[in-house]
């Protein structure tokens, strides 16, 4: 089990690095002058905070994997991330609602972390 909780770190320092690059990636030095300065500023904090909250994720799971496997706080743990990633799964179907590769490819991704979290509980 501690190889999965490895990976489920890993996972998540996988998206942390992917939320790092928002600024880049999705052009956000141009594109956050179009909406408010408020909005501008929460949607920046938002990914802040949840690339804060995805390192947390992994580090906890480097640090004290047979902790989170073995103890009944570690299982509520794994069970409110799988929640997490599968509230995001269904997340792409409201707010994405086309058929394009890369938000597959993220939905897969979600299904994934879903999956991962959920692993541990289920053996």
């Amino acid at each position: 089990m501690d190889t999965i909780l490895i990976l489920c770190g890993l996972y998540n320092l996988g998206f942390a690095l992917f939320h790092m690059l928002f600024w880049k990636l999705f052009r956000w030095d141009e594109d956050l002058k179009k909406i408010s300065f408020v909005n501008s500023r929460i949607m920046q904090i938002l990914n802040i905070q949840i690339i804060f909250y995805f390192v947390f994720v992994a580090v906890l799971c480097f640090i004290f994997p047979s902790e989170i496997v073995s103890t009944t706080l570690g299982k509520y743990f794994l069970a409110g991330t799988s929640l997490f990633w599968l509230i995001r799964t269904f997340q792409q179907f409201i707010f994405f609602k086309t058929n394009n590769l890369k938000i597959n490819i993220l939905t897969v991704l979600f299904i994934t972390g879903t999956i991962l979290f959920a692993l541990p509980i289920l053996f």
